[in-house]
């Protein structure tokens, strides 16, 4: 079992890449990592504290690969008190819906029981050509949170 699961959402692969680099930064401070871009949620592990990075794409939306994970939140209503949770989400501010798909699954998965970790990151890709930066800093604080 993994102390950390890292789930992503991606549609261009920007989350992917801050997921890797984050498992990178985590096992180097002595956790063990599983990184899942777009798992359906019997792939995950409850007792794993779950790091949810997830792009947002067109009006808000969720991208592709993780639009099921999200639906069966929605329809399921899975009982997910036992999970602790972060969250980065990625977007534009040139949009309204500035990392909307972050703030839906943040909603769905508390819904669910879920307790959160820490306060949401969004990253600007506006202000940060490379998300993985800021991503770190954040994880710098998130990681003594979680110990």
């Amino acid at each position: 079992m993994a102390d950390i699961t890292l789930i992503s959402g991606s549609t261009l692969g920007g989350a992917e890449y801050v997921a890797e680099h984050l498992a990178e930064k985590l096992e180097d401070a002595g956790f063990t990592t599983e990184t899942q871009h777009g798992p359906l949620l019997d792939d995950l592990d409850p007792q794993s504290i779950w790091l949810v990075i997830c792009s947002t794409h067109g009006a808000g939306d969720i991208p592709d690969n993780l639009q099921p994970f999200y639906d069966c939140l929605l329809e399921q209503k899975p009982d997910l008190s036992d999970v602790r949770f972060g969250a980065i989400g990625i977007g534009s501010r040139e949009y309204d819906t500035f990392c909307g798909a972050i703030d839906k699954l943040d909603s769905a998965l508390k819904s669910c029981g879920a307790k959160q970790t820490g306060d949401t990151l969004k990253i600007n890709i506006l202000e940060h050509d490379i998300p993985e930066d800021p991503a770190e800093v954040w994880l710098g604080s998130w990681k003594n949170l979680i110990k």
